[in-house]
């Protein structure tokens, strides 16, 4: 999740703790609307794999 959160304050110009707010944002959004992949990049974010699910999300948003 760090790295993650690191490239949008990167991207996005803004700071690290308003980059984890919105990250932390966007996550309960994909969770509320697509609960099965919401967790399965939780977890990849977090470590624990998640089939390649972020690695497309990643290219899909271009991070």
């Amino acid at each position: 999740m760090d790295e993650l959160i690191k490239t949008v304050s990167e991207k996005a110009g803004i700071n690290p703790d308003q980059a984890k707010s919105a990250v932390n944002s966007v996550m309960e959004f994909i969770k509320t609307k697509v609960p099965g992949i919401g967790e399965q990049i939780t977890a990849a974010l977090a470590g624990g794999g998640g089939g390649g699910v972020v690695d497309a999300v990643r290219k899909k948003i271009g991070i």
